[in-house]
């Protein structure tokens, strides 16, 4: 059951006006309480959860931060005070914190510890939190929904640049990826450039990015840069589940491959699918056009379709410590 405190009521109202903040969809209050529901990680059949969201709903109403029309559809007030009032409650909150650690400063390592690295990190972390044009509570943990079935931290992570942490979002049970997620950015300012990407196509699917701050007590962000519902680790949706392959194309030879380590080689794969007899004819990795960045994909072509589809087997496989995502290239048949 869900707590009733007063941080719990300040994370109901963030989550919902964060949510409303960040989409440029027209919501319906289901539509908006499955939302809020997903990014407080609850369950959506929980009656005592649906009461607090109520609840929040109609004091957000009764203070003006936001409206119902005719249709039940929710609209943001235009002259709603909860920003100035959200950015004076956290600076509030933020001085007694530091009034009371004041004394630990003291005890801060010196010399090269302080320095380098370290002090770039201390400078990110003094950005959580702070407001920013777009994000005027400062939130840094973003859902993500609406994802490919195909997308993995690499592709993920060249379409939102600042991700820092991602947890993919799966069935307890069975491992199976939802197609959604949350994410850590490493600034404010990040964040809100993420948000600004909802609706827009990845790796052909229009995904949805809404704020959705982190609930009190819960620890994020995660303790490994990439994580599943589950547990599970590893750079593709879904963490140890393995990827349904799609149809083989007749005489099949070429495969793609993708949530490759930046450390692969062509020696690297080689031997990979050498393992299982299966012998490369030739090998083409995937580099950013600007950049020239490996992007952690590419193609492995094989002498015969024997080879090819004893290769396939190693779909989901460990591979320099990540599962190789395997799948036909319906573009190469003999």
């Amino acid at each position: 059951m869900p707590p009733s405190n007063d941080d719990s009521d300040d994370q109901w109202r963030d989550a919902i006006l964060s949510l409303l903040t960040g989409t440029k969809e027209k919501l319906k209050i289901k539509e908006l309480r499955k939302l809020v529901f997903l990014s407080l990680q609850l369950e959506d059949g929980d009656k005592q959860s649906k009461k607090i969201y109520k609840k929040t709903m109609q004091a957000l109403e009764s203070t003006g931060q936001l409206k119902l029309d005719a249709e039940g559809t929710i609209k943001l007030s235009k002259k709603r005070k909860s920003d100035k009032e959200l950015g004076k409650s956290r600076k509030s909150k933020t001085n007694k914190n530091t009034d009371a650690n004041d004394d630990s400063n003291d005890n801060l390592p010196t010399g090269d510890t302080a320095n380098g690295d370290s002090n770039v990190e201390v400078s990110i972390q003094k950005e959580k939190g702070k407001p920013c044009p777009g994000n005027p509570q400062g939130v840094t943990r973003l859902f993500l929904g609406n994802l490919p079935f195909t997308v993995d931290e690499s592709s993920l992570v060249d379409f939102l640049p600042g991700v820092t942490h991602i947890k993919w979002i799966t069935d307890k049970e069975t491992g199976k990826f939802y197609g959604s997620a949350f994410v850590e950015c490493d600034t404010p300012a990040s964040a809100a450039k993420a948000v600004t990407k909802s609706e827009q196509q990845l790796l052909g699917r229009a995904i949805k990015i809404n704020y959705a701050p982190a609930r009190v007590g819960d620890v994020w962000p995660p303790p490994k840069k990439v994580i599943s519902g589950n547990q599970g680790t590893g750079g593709q949706a879904g963490g140890k589940g393995i990827r349904a392959m799609s149809a083989k194309p007749d005489n099949c030879t070429k495969l793609f491959i993708g949530n490759l380590s930046y450390d692969i080689d062509d020696d690297g794969i080689t031997k990979f699918f050498a393992a299982v007899d299966a012998e490369v004819k030739a090998v083409r990795w995937i580099h950013h056009k600007e950049s020239g960045d490996f992007k952690g994909v590419g193609f492995v072509e094989f002498w015969n379709e024997a080879a090819c589809e004893k290769a396939a087997t190693l779909n989901g496989k460990d591979l320099l410590g990540r599962p190789i995502r395997i799948d036909w290239d319906s573009n190469n048949s003999t």
